[in-house]
């Protein structure tokens, strides 16, 4: 295969030539330069490279140009080499134009004219996107097929993990034509479901969630048995912290038991997080702390679920399930919270089969023409009902409490009011759920006036409040009446340090009961929830890390 291209598109002759001249002398070797005049000049040079079976590494677009801006032609150029990285040439004037492009059509970069000298300002930026795509490749990767039961569990335990690990995959039922051809071809029936089929031609039946992972190329054993850093959990606070680590030179481990990004990584929307002022969607945000985690090579394990915590001399060390362990300088819990169960007669035998806990993205077009009902009143409850909006012929919100002002953020609420096919309904919970197979209809108390309804509903997804996955730690650390990990001034008692506590100082800011075991984000007592905060928490921890290890 010959050499990749980075295409460049401006309509102004001068500023074309400049650009090619640059890139030619830094990259003429590697890659093939090619220009464009014009958005559909463009897109007419990158169908025939597409049918040339030629690939696109980088593209280069100026935003003011007649007929189809930059960003109208990236997000038609984004159909033809998806995997190809993207920037956009831009005056100082247009630089909201370039920030709501990184938004909008996800674009990699902005980069304002002039870029002279291009040694500081435009071979680093080009580098950078290089990089990440040869990381990635841009190679149409055959995909994983799953073949499942739309109501089954298991199928949709595989479906979830794959799609929250933006693994792409294809999925069959196990009764349409194409899934009853694969199992036709594995040489097994029905009872094989959910069965796996890899793309170099492997079934797996009932793989275990480990074995999608290895499928799917996602790291599920370490490369060293000590660290500096061990990371433990993937959501915000756990990449702020990989991020951090990675970038200031210590060995980091990221370990996360389901995958990369944790709640906030499923949400549909956050538009309240600095610097995406058009929003941006849970796996955009994850996606892109990922590939700045793996750019500092800060390794990541998944499907890793850590049961067991001690210390040994200077050395901290995880227990895994399986029985493996890793040992680090320092640990960091990042492990956030899970959504409180359901409790109600008849929700624990439909889960995974109507009901769900968090947003299940995947559920999306199945449940259109549906009605979908959400328990819960916190901002995931109302990013998932505006997500469901789209799909479903009417999104019920039932709230236990007064209304949605004490715990959901105000533009939500009025995203919400301003959404015909969405309905708030205050003072309510669900007490039973009823179906044969799957989710048919729930019951509804109404607290206002005690009467009780049973309504038909197809989907059920469920946000009620959020507990800390911390019993594994046992008595090792200090925690609060809910199972929140203790940390700096919360663990002086009347100026007194925690008891076993050796060192001639308090305890840091973020440090816990035990020196060198730090905790960040949402499992932390007294934490902000909020993603910028748990960011900005498992930033502070590697600075913490390093005053620590200075000491050692």
């Amino acid at each position: 295969m010959g050499q990749a291209a980075i295409l460049t598109v401006d309509d102004d002759p001068s500023v074309s030539r400049a650009i090619a001249r640059d890139l030619r002398r830094r990259y003429a070797e590697k890659y093939r330069i090619v220009r464009a005049s014009s958005g559909d000049e463009a897109l007419e040079v990158l169908r025939e490279l597409k049918l040339r079976g030629d690939r696109v590494a980088v593209i280069l677009a100026d935003y003011r140009m007649p007929q189809m801006n930059g960003i109208e032609f990236l997000e038609q150029a984004m159909d033809l080499f998806p995997h190809a990285r993207r920037a956009l040439l831009t005056a100082y004037a247009d630089t909201d134009a370039a920030i709501q492009a990184i938004n909008v059509v996800d674009v990699d970069h902005y980069l304002l004219k002039p870029w002279d000298p291009p040694e500081e300002k435009l071979y680093p930026v080009l580098d950078a996107l290089l990089d990440a795509w040869q990381a990635a490749g841009d190679q149409e990767l055959p995909d994983i097929r799953v073949v499942g039961h739309r109501w089954s569990e298991p199928s949709f335990q595989i479906r979830d993990f794959l799609a929250r690990n933006l693994v792409p995959y294809k999925y069959f039922g196990a009764d349409e034509p194409e899934g009853r051809r694969l199992l036709e071809a594995a040489e097994v029936g029905p009872e094989a479901v959910p069965l796996l089929v890899t793309a170099d031609g492997r079934a797996l039946s009932h793989p275990t969630v480990q074995q999608v992972a290895e499928v799917a190329g996602l790291s599920t054993s370490p490369d060293r048995d000590f660290y500096d850093l061990v990371i433990v959990g993937g959501g915000p606070a756990g990449l702020g912290a990989a991020v951090y680590g990675g970038s200031e030179g210590l060995k980091t481990l990221l370990i996360e038991r389901q995958a990369v990004g944790g709640q906030a990584g499923q949400s549909s929307r956050i538009e309240n997080y600095l610097g995406f002022p058009d929003g941006i969607s849970g796996a955009q945000l994850t996606d892109r702390a990922r590939r700045q985690a793996d750019k500092f090579a800060a390794e990541t394990l998944t499907t890793r679920d850590v049961v067991g915590l001690r210390t040994e001399g200077s050395a901290r060390t995880l227990t895994f399930a399986d029985g493996g362990e890793i040992s680090a300088h320092a640990i960091l819990l990042a492990t956030g919270v899970s959504y409180r169960p359901l409790i109600a007669d008849g929700v624990a035998g439909l889960t995974g089969s109507g009901v769900f806990y968090g947003s299940a993205a995947t559920e999306g077009p199945a449940c259109a023409g549906t009605d979908v009902y959400i328990v819960g009143g916190a901002n995931s409850a109302g990013q998932a009902a505006l997500f469901f909006a789209r799909y479903a012929n009417r999104v019920t919100l039932l709230v236990r409490g007064d209304s949605l002002e004490s715990s959901m953020s105000y533009y939500l609420i009025q995203q919400l009011a301003g959404i015909e096919n969405i309905q708030v309904r205050t003072r309510c919970e669900v007490i039973g759920a009823q179906g044969d197979g799957h989710l048919q209809a729930i019951t509804i108390c109404d607290s206002k006036d005690g009467s009780k309804a049973t309504v038909e509903c197809g989907y059920l997804f469920v946000f009620i409040g959020a507990e800390p996955r911390t019993d594994w730690l046992g008595d090792t650390l200090e925690r609060d009446g809910k199972g929140f990990i203790r940390t700096g001034t919360d663990l002086l008692l009347n100026g007194e340090r925690p008891r076993g506590w050796d060192r001639d100082r308090d305890p840091f800011y973020l440090e816990s009961s035990v020196p060198g075991i730090f905790a960040a984000g949402d499992v932390r007592a007294s934490s902000v929830k909020r993603v910028a905060s748990a960011v900005g928490e498992g930033a502070m921890a590697v600075a913490l890390v390093h005053r620590y290890l200075e000491a050692q």
